[in-house]
């Protein structure tokens, strides 16, 4: 029984503590982390084309490092759309303050606390126009979006609202960084069930441990919000606070 107690403690420091140290580090010796909410540059990363120069309907999820030592380990995710001929985009966050959805709370392709986002999924045409409005309504149905229902670890935060929308809109096709704290976040009576993309079986133990096994999401074992894993379909591993590396994951 102790060499088994053993062999597992192991194997949670050599798969998850050692990758989030090692992580802590090369984030302590960069010189570009914002030292505050009012010092980071919160301006387009120029990732979207403006909307008056794109007639095509637009759906896109982006993903960016959090502020300060929390980095090191999470992202933040949100959800943009842009119906076809609209001049504006419209951004969905999910928020611990103020009111906890925020709609166009910051530039749609803006940075979060200095860091550059990245797609994770963009959709464009008559493929987005028909996403669109359910989209829209999964923003409206997210059961976790009054004051205070807001919990940054393990959940629900800002990464649950957007699963949820992935989880209500398969046809994203989408799934989360690795890095994406409180993704996986389900409520105890939902222990079981499938994963967002409805490819595959995700467990969940309210966020603190879990696995998931399907086509979209690949392999992915959670252990108190750290991911590890790999992704089949295209090819990567998925390292606790480092994230994703290998195939760029982005479906266009």
């Amino acid at each position: 029984m102790l060499a088994f107690v053993s062999r597992i403690l192991l194997l949670i420091v050599g798969l998850y503590l050692m990758p989030l140290g090692t992580h802590a580090l090369w984030w302590a010796l960069r010189d570009d982390v914002a030292p505050s909410w009012r010092a980071a540059d919160w301006s387009s990363a120029k990732l979207l084309p403006a909307a008056s120069e794109a007639p095509q309907a637009i759906v896109a999820v982006y993903a960016a490092r959090v502020g300060r030592w929390r980095g090191i380990f999470a992202h933040h995710t949100w959800i943009v759309v842009k119906e076809a001929g609209a001049g504006t985009y419209t951004r969905y966050d999910k928020v611990g303050w103020g009111s906890p959805v925020r709609t166009n709370g910051w530039a749609p392709d803006g940075r979060w606390f200095g860091n550059a986002p990245h797609p994770v999924v963009v959709i464009e045409g008559e493929a987005a126009q028909r996403l669109i409005p359910q989209v829209r309504q999964a923003v409206a149905s997210y059961p976790y979006q009054t004051f205070g229902a807001y919990n940054a670890w393990p959940g629900p935060n800002s990464n649950t609202f957007v699963a949820h929308v992935v989880r209500s809109v398969p046809e994203l096709d989408a799934a989360l960084p690795p890095t994406a704290l409180g993704k996986d976040w389900q409520p105890w009576r939902d222990i079981v069930g499938l994963t967002p993309s409805r490819t595959g079986i995700q467990v969940s133990l309210g966020g603190y441990a879990g696995i998931a096994l399907g086509w979209v999401e690949g392999v992915e074992v959670d252990f108190m919000g750290l991911v590890a894993g790999v992704d089949i379909r295209r090819p990567a591993i998925k390292i606790p606070a480092w994230g994703r590396i290998g195939m760029d994951p982005i479906t266009w």
